[in-house]
């Protein structure tokens, strides 16, 4: 506990940031770190430093531009050249120090005796301390030929060979670290006063510097994962800007609730638009009573549910047992989870606190000798059942337990706590993993095997991908808090690898690079563009079918970026997914006639159409939903549907505020079991989330 307090709260006074692909996308520039730095700047006394390939007036460019914000210093060229920003001036003693040894012509004579493709880079990427060339698929092998080279040619110089195409011939004391180490020898600051971040293998020199901290973007090269996945770094869940802000956050320098929104929010989209018109009509006042009466009543329903093992799924007093329905009188491992993540600003509340614990207490208890948590814990005799409905395997159940109990353990900061259960989920990992049976980094799920229990997915489905990427993060967060940073490392650069797959496989596009291993790529052409994540793919088919609730957390869990979300957004309120209440969780529905309708649709009616997980209305996914838009940076449009949502909670089976289980998906009308607790801790957590609970109380 005390390492995660020391690590931090310690004394950062400079950031040594890469740039392109770090702070800004190279391509595009576009980037969230801008607006975020220049929010929060005044709030810190921390030096900023650029420490980039880029040449110094391509630097000063993108800061006329408005693309970066001011930095104090500027490292250019691969550590060859330092820029005093305050004072406009280059510090020439550090020139001083790159003349020893340095001969450009003897550079380039090496240069051309390289028996493989090499071609330099234009001028403007050259001066008189860095000579810059593509040098396309260099094995280290032959970098290191090239080294040994200059080595028999008496010459001392740095060979920087990063993004599997770039060659950088720079004097023996360049490169991004010993530039840096200059500059706070110069500064009088020491190597634990700085956090650095990048994402090729040009930026190692800076994460080499011992005890440095530093931040590693998701979308890095390979080559910083391999070079940092031993050291005590911060590997970002988030891309470029996203992925700094996020380790900001991690190190203290910017606070919990510095929000990194969608750089572009899309307003001027005719859609989105039409949206705000019609929110602009709405009742403000009435809207926020609603909201706050809603809040209250979903304190009180989850308070319905604390029993001596954990939450149940529904209340056990309001809902009397008939038949299967019993199933309900437990503790459900993925309701639980759920409930848990969402009622997790109730912490300071003993009685819930105490059952958000056992609840997990309880489903830890019960984990099978192969590692895997049960589905449900029976409340009257504490007895597991490890299967779902008919007895079909619930994957998911195992997966959204590793997420809340990280959740849970980041929140308290209970690191004895966590201790006591690492094995258990260490266990659970390797039952959950054991389930990519062809080592593709995705799961194979049996047919009805999650969430979506009697609705027939199966193979490679996007909800339980989506989740299985969360859960490595999450595993990895926990494995750095114990302070294993080896492994944790390895953990969240599997799941790097886990969402480029989802990306590759989910997100058909004509543009799609193909696999010569993967024949289903193929057949996405058959799909052409499409603005989702399509719900599963097989060896054998897919299902271009939109699973609302997976494409929701693709883009909260970091799956997606902003960008793809947007699309999705549109796409789904296009179709009216959120109408009359948000939010149906499948669209469009499976009718029959339809090739994906299963007879066992009509068991126990739950999947007719627009009926429980065929298009019904999910209240507790609505939580997520408006979490979802939130975060796209369009509040207004979530508080519009968190009053929305307010009304499906308040439409109840005998009486209001029943906060039932699910909504028929065309009438709204209520159906389910009553006070369910998942509906109640998502709707608390999409209130928090807009920060809007604080500002009702002083209505």
């Amino acid at each position: 506990m005390n390492k995660i307090k020391d690590r931090n709260q310690s004394n950062i006074k400079l950031l040594s940031f890469d740039i392109d692909n770090t702070l800004i996308d190279f391509h595009t520039h576009k980037s969230n770190f801008h607006k975020t730095w220049n929010k929060y700047k005044t709030k810190t006394d921390v030096l900023l430093t650029y420490n980039t390939g880029r040449l110094i007036d391509d630097v000063l460019n993108l800061i006329k531009k408005g693309v970066l914000p001011k930095p104090d210093y500027i490292v250019a060229g691969v550590g060859t050249l330092i820029y005093d920003f305050n004072n406009k001036c280059i510090v020439k003693e550090f020139n001083d120090v790159l003349d020893d040894g340095w001969d450009l012509t003897r550079v380039e004579e090496v240069i051309q005796s390289i028996e493989h493709p090499i071609s330099e880079q234009p001028t403007k990427f050259q001066h008189s301390y860095k000579r810059s060339y593509f040098f396309h698929d260099a094995t280290q092998e032959l970098i290191s030929s090239i080294e040994q080279n200059f080595a028999d040619a008496n010459m001392h110089i740095n060979v920087v060979y990063s993004g599997e195409k770039f060659l950088d011939i720079l004097p023996k004391w360049a490169n991004k670290g010993n530039a840096l180490q200059w500059l706070l020898k110069k500064l009088d600051l020491k190597a634990d006063n700085v956090v650095v971040a990048g994402d090729s293998g040009n930026d190692s020199a800076m994460f080499n510097m011992d005890g440095i901290r530093g931040i590693v973007v998701a979308n890095a090269h390979e080559e910083l994962y391999r070079f940092t996945k031993h050291r005590e770094m911060y590997h970002a869940e988030g891309d470029h800007g996203d992925g700094v802000i996020e380790g900001l956050i991690y190190y203290g320098i910017l606070p919990e609730d510095a929000i990194i929104t969608s750089e572009d929010n899309h307003t001027d989209d005719y859609i989105i638009q039409q949206e705000l018109n019609n929110i602009a009509d709405e009742d403000d006042n009435e809207k926020l009573e609603l909201i706050r009466e809603g809040y209250d009543k979903a304190v009180e329903a989850l308070r319905k549910n604390i029993t001596p093992l954990g939450f149940s799924a529904c209340s056990i007093k309001d809902n009397v047992p008939n038949g299967t329905d019993e199933n309900y009188h437990s503790v459900w491992a993925r309701d639980g989870a759920i409930t848990v993540i969402g009622s997790l600003s109730l912490i300071n509340d003993e009685e819930i606190h105490q059952c958000q614990r056992q609840t997990l207490i309880t489903l830890f208890e019960h984990v099978s000798r192969n590692g895997q948590i049960p589905s449900n814990v029976r409340i009257k005799d504490n007895v597991p059942d490890y299967s779902g409905v008919g007895g079909i395997c619930s994957i998911d159940s195992g997966i959204w337990v590793v997420i809340a109990f990280y959740e849970y353990v980041n929140v308290t900061k209970d690191i004895k706590f966590l201790r006591k259960y690492i094995s258990e989920i260490k266990e659970t990992m390797r039952w959950l993993g054991a389930h990519d049976s062809n080592n593709d980094a995705l799961l194979e799920i049996p047919e009805a095997g999650d969430w979506t229990d009697l609705f027939g997915g199966s193979y490679n489905i996007l909800y339980d991908e989506i989740l299985w990427y969360r859960a490595n993060v999450c595993f990895g967060r926990m494995l750095e808090m114990l302070g294993d940073y080896e492994e944790a490392g390895e953990h969240i650069r599997w799941s790097q690898v886990i969402k480029k797959e989802i990306l590759q496989n989910f997100w058909p596009s004509t543009q799609q690079k193909l696999f010569q291993s993967v024949s289903f790529a193929e057949r996405q052409f058959t799909l052409g563009d499409t603005p989702y994540l399509i719900a599963q793919t097989t060896p054998f088919d897919f299902s271009w079918r939109c699973d609302v609730f997976g494409n929701v957390l693709a883009f909260l869990h970091g799956a997606v970026d902003a960008e793809k979300a947007h699309q999705t957004f549109k796409f789904m309120l296009g179709v009216g997914v959120n109408d009359p209440y948000p939010v149906s969780n499948v669209y469009p529905v499976v009718t029959p006639g339809d090739p994906d309708w299963k007879p066992y649709y009509t068991v126990n009616l739950l999947n007719l159409p627009n009926h429980y997980h065929n298009g019904g209305i999910w209240p507790f996914v609505g939580g997520f939903w408006v979490k979802f838009i939130n975060k796209l940076g369009l509040r207004d449009v979530a508080i519009s549907e968190l009053y929305k949502l307010a009304l499906i909670n308040k439409e109840g089976l005998t009486e209001e505020w029943e906060f039932t289980e699910w909504a028929h998906g065309t009438t709204g009308k209520a159906m389910g079991k009553a006070y369910q607790a998942w509906s109640a801790a998502q709707y608390i957590s999409a209130c928090n989330d807009l920060h809007i609970i604080n500002k009702l109380t002083k209505i």
